[in-house]
């Protein structure tokens, strides 16, 4: 997988120097003041030497365009920039390289960068940075703010004005080079040293690692007000990592923590065609460490792999003192690698096309189904229905009534009893009130309108008493109600309660029309709702996901007033792998779908195949604590989104954030980790055009984010208690939310329709 294209011996230990790699060849020093170029391409071609410094060389750097290639060298005396190109052109014609001297008398240079043009160069010595011109000697900024040497500098790719600057302080300062000021200043982020620094152009993300091994992933807006995204600590992911592969524990011998110093990080290339969408969709990162290199995915802050050094006997060196990475030829990678304790430099080659193929192995799940249900599937169960009885007719006198009028007035005792002596008729007019029904129709019928803003105006503000709001849906339990859900058609909703018993109710009846309990369930229900277009009930009690068929029939016997006339019938019962308790389940009731996402009190997450009757599939440690929400991207009726799309859904976990999932692959795509969620079961939800995802959080606020970003778009604050439960209306640009001191709030979007009513 890795790939050693070149080992050089040098004169002297380069384990701490900044050493250059680019696309197509690669600089080391030699003799101190000298320097060696050598082709990627071609390793066995004879190397390009370049001199004119005096002092020894102490840092190197590649320019970012493809051509000309521009390598920038400094030492005590000069900083100097080399056009590679026309270099060769004077060795070979027999004249001597020059290059251009850009700084003189800088003092020591730790650190070289080239701005995205490469018309500037950042130069880092002691604790000030220099801007200076890649074309003429001329320095165009020194920034001298922090308080401790400069460790590295790195230009924004979108924003040239832009600066990002780590120190031995262990903070980062992001630079406004039109005013030479600092328009941001982190907290002091670590014990350690901040090394090095990277900016995502994606994302717009500034991602900054210290020397032992924790990295920071904090977001860069227009308004440079950088709020953290994500914090990662390469041992800890690296253990959870092995973990998942099943890797037996090492003996005490071999099993020995290093530090894992964050020496340099690039995007990772790789996608085999460069023109591809997918490209602009890369959220991996590879990050050169003392022990190996690491490729972490961005997104879902996950380590997708570790290539240690002592798992490759071929690679000349164990432990690495500085790295220089940049995309190579043929869609790889190539680094230019420092031996930490002998005078050796190696030139590796990666492929990370390898590494996506073998992540991205294994079979995955559509919601939407490929097939008809099968003849034994427990999906075509159904209710017998009761022949009604006609009692036989017998001969002889027909019966009569005993008055001779065909309608006779009621007495009254089979009408309810009246609660109003007298109520007004407002409405005596006809085709006004039959012409505002079919205007209320339309409105309702209307589209979901795809490109408006997340909602974020505060509009309503409810109280329902001092207590938790846990469960919130548009539209007479003993114990809490632990889940409430509607059915398809709008005519009945039901209930779940702690006190193990489900009840479903018709829309505007005070009585439920079933009731589901008597023993019925040994532990409570932690969730249900209608399922496979309203035909099926399931709920989950114990380690035991349940499916009903039902039959809702609201006719009373007066006599025999609370006799239940309603049908219910079990049709299977499934159990989760491990027979662990199932926290939260999810499936799709819109329309047809034979996938229902259970999630386990062991951590785990698993996929029931409704249609045979199994767990297709079970994925061990989705968290690291206990899923207390799952949430599938159902759309709505009011909306269409692309088929794909169905196939993300979320899981929340105490202190483990929001996770965004692939049926497709089974995996973690992007999590979300602004909101705060520390011992309250806050819930999350994806908006009707599957462009938002709500939260709840704990500082009193609900997050909302960009589906396609880790960090968030809003922070709905003005509430009084920790938001507990947030929900979408499915016609219309709101957002619900529910605290913890029974506050509810609505929220609509500045550029939606009108609420729906």
């Amino acid at each position: 997988m890795v790939i050693e294209k070149l080992s050089l011996t040098c004169d002297r230990l380069l384990s701490h120097r900044q050493l250059a790699c680019c696309h197509s060849c690669c600089g080391v020093p030699l003799h101190g003041k000298d320097m060696l170029i050598y082709s990627n391409m071609d390793t066995e071609q004879k190397p390009l030497l370049l001199t004119g410094h005096h002092g020894e060389i102490s840092a190197m750097t590649f320019g970012k365009r493809s051509r000309p290639v521009l390598l920038c060298s400094a030492s005590a005396d000069y900083i100097i920039v080399w056009d590679i190109e026309l270099c060769q052109k004077r060795t070979h014609a027999g004249r001597v390289a020059a290059g251009t001297v850009i700084g003189t008398l800088l003092g020591e240079v730790v650190h070289l960068s080239f701005c995205f043009s490469d018309e500037r160069v950042a130069a880092c010595s002691g604790a000030t940075v220099y801007v200076l011109s890649s074309k003429r000697h001329e320095v165009i900024s020194t920034l001298t703010c922090h308080l401790a040497p400069l460790t590295s500098a790195e230009f924004c790719p979108w924003n040239k004005d832009i600066l990002v600057t780590t120190s031995e302080d262990r903070t980062f300062k992001v630079w406004d080079l039109k005013t030479e000021a600092v328009c941001y200043q982190s907290f002091v982020l670590s014990a350690s040293p901040l090394l090095s620094v990277f900016l995502s152009e994606q994302n717009r993300h500034i991602i900054t690692g210290s020397t032992d091994g924790q990295l920071w992933c904090f977001s860069l807006p227009d308004d440079h007000k950088c709020h953290l995204v994500t914090k990662m600590d390469l041992q800890k992911m690296e253990k959870r990592h092995q973990t998942h592969q099943g890797f037996a524990e090492q003996s005490a011998v071999d099993n020995v923590e290093t530090s894992k110093p964050v020496l340099r990080m690039a995007l990772c290339n790789s996608f085999p065609d460069t023109s591809s969408e997918h490209k602009k969709d890369n959220s991996w990162l590879c990050i050169g460490s003392s022990d190996g290199l690491y490729v972490v995915d961005l997104a879902t802050s996950e380590l997708l792999t570790a290539l240690n050094f002592k798992d490759y006997p071929n690679v000349s060196i164990t432990m690495a003192g500085s790295w220089a990475i940049s995309p190579g030829g043929d869609n790889s990678m190539v680094f230019l690698v420092s031996s930490l304790f002998t005078p050796c430099v190696v030139l590796l080659e990666l492929h990370p096309w390898d590494l996506r193929r073998t992540w991205a192995s294994g079979e995955g799940f559509l919601v939407f189904p490929s097939s008809p249900p099968l003849l034994e599937s427990p999906l075509n169960a159904e209710l017998k229905k009761k022949e009604p009885e006609h009692p036989k007719k017998k001969g002889g006198i027909k019966e009569q009534p005993l008055v001779f009028h065909s309608k006779v007035k009621s007495s009254g005792y089979n009408s309810p009893p009246r609660n109003m002596m007298f109520s007004p008729k407002t409405n005596s007019q006809k085709n006004p009130s039959s012409q505002k029904a079919k205007k209320n129709k339309g409105s309702l019928l209307r589209d979901y309108p795809a490109d408006s803003a997340a909602p974020t105006i505060s509009h309503i503000h409810l109280s329902i008493g001092n207590k938790p709001v846990h469960c919130l849906q548009y539209s007479g339990h003993d114990k809490p109600v632990s889940s409430v859900s509607w059915s398809l058609n709008r005519q009945w909703w039901l209930s779940a309660s702690e006190d193990q018993s489900l009840r479903i109710w018709t829309h505007g009846s005070p009585e439920p029309a079933i009731i589901m309990g008597d023993s019925m369930f040994s532990k409570p229900i932690r969730g249900a709702q209608f399922y496979y277009l309203d035909k099926f009930l399931l709920l989950a009690s114990g380690p035991s996901l349940y499916s009903y068929l039902y039959n809702v029939d609201t006719t009373r016997d007066n006599i025999k007033r609370y006799h239940q006339l309603s049908v219910v019938k079990l049709t299977s019962c499934f159990t989760t792998t491990s027979a662990t308790n199932i926290t939260s389940f999810s499936a799709i009731n819109d329309f047809f779908s034979y996938i229902v996402l259970v999630c386990g009190s062991d951590r785990s997450l698993q996929v029931f195949d409704m249609n045979k009757g199994t767990v297709a599939s079970t994925l061990p440690d989705a968290h690291s604590r206990v899923v207390h929400c799952i949430t599938q991207n159902k759309g709505s009726m009011f909306s269409t989104q692309a088929p794909d799309s169905y196939n993300l859904f979320l899981t929340s976990a105490v202190t483990d954030g929001v996770k965004m999932w692939d049926l497709r692959t089974l995996r973690c795509v992007r999590r979300y980790e602004n909101h705060l969620n520390r011992c309250h079961p806050c819930s999350s939800a994806i908006s009707p055009c599957g462009r938002f995802i709500a939260s709840g959080s704990e500082d009193n606020c609900a997050y909302i984010y960009d589906i396609r970003s880790s960090s968030y778009l809003h922070k709905l604050q003005k509430h009084s208690d920790t938001v507990l439960s947030v929900a979408f209306n499915p016609a219309t640009p709101e957002l619900l939310t529910g605290s913890l001191d029974g506050k509810l709030r609505l929220f609509q979007s500045s550029s939606g329709a009108p609420s729906v009513s």
